[in-house]
């Protein structure tokens, strides 16, 4: 996917050229007054939902976690362009859509300087009829078929060398036809295999773990990790 790069008054923008972004798009206002905002999702990040006409797009504007964002919840230090989280995530997003990955397809991103500072956006495609693996846990089983479909899901991102940063079972999606899609790749890479595939797998045991403690013990348990390492395959063991 070849990105179109854009300078603004007080940045730039990353987009590809058949999408037609321009700035004012990364503003929640410019959809809200078309009618054109779906929903708002909260988190550490904010995440509106975008319906225009044929387009279901998500917007993420970039959040800081922890103890840093009592300092400043959206201002990143500034050291140069090409570690723009924004930027990086876009183009991550791009390489990985083209290998034909379970990821979205990224539309445009942008950033904003102001000093020694910036914020960002990014405006992604989203996955039709899709829900987090968290909230569909919370409403009710899902299958052996559907685990499985996700360690599968798991094993071509790191048998293509991505390592997700923060895989768990909110960045993991499940739609309508059984498909996988997993999503914010902030501070993802493409790397050699080695140590770090145990710990994503390890990440998202804590947070599958975590999330259904309070649940009831249909929702996860040994087997049903059993059945996430069976579709992951030989090396998930």
């Amino acid at each position: 996917m070849d990105a179109l790069k854009r300078m603004t008054n007080d940045g730039a923008m990353l987009a590809d050229p058949a999408s037609l972004i321009n700035e004012a798009m990364f503003e929640p206002k410019f959809w809200a007054e078309r009618g054109e905002l779906a929903a708002v999702s909260g988190g550490r990040g904010a995440t509106w939902f975008l319906e225009s006409g044929p387009r279901r797009w998500v917007l993420r504007h970039y959040r800081r976690g922890g103890f840093v964002a009592r300092l400043s919840q959206d201002r990143y230090l500034w050291a140069g362009e090409q570690r723009v989280r924004s930027f990086a995530e876009y183009r991550l997003l791009a390489d990985l859509a083209e290998r034909g990955l379970p990821v979205p397809r990224p539309v445009a991103a942008r950033y904003q300087r102001s000093g020694l500072s910036y914020r960002c956006d990014l405006i992604m495609e989203r996955i039709a009829d899709s829900e987090p693996l968290s909230a569909m846990l919370a409403a009710a089983a899902v299958s052996d078929a559907s685990w499985r479909a996700i360690g599968a899901a798991i094993a071509r991102l790191h048998g293509g060398g991505v390592d997700h940063a923060d895989l768990n079972a909110h960045n993991i999606l499940l739609d309508s036809r059984g498909g996988v899609s997993v999503i914010d790749f902030d501070r993802g890479r493409v790397r050699e295999r080695g140590a770090w595939t145990v710990h994503n797998l390890r990440r998202l045991h804590r947070s599958l773990a975590k999330i259904s403690r309070q649940l009831p013990p249909d929702r996860f348990s040994g087997e049903t990790w059993e059945c996430l390492l069976a579709g992951y395959g030989p090396l998930g063991h």
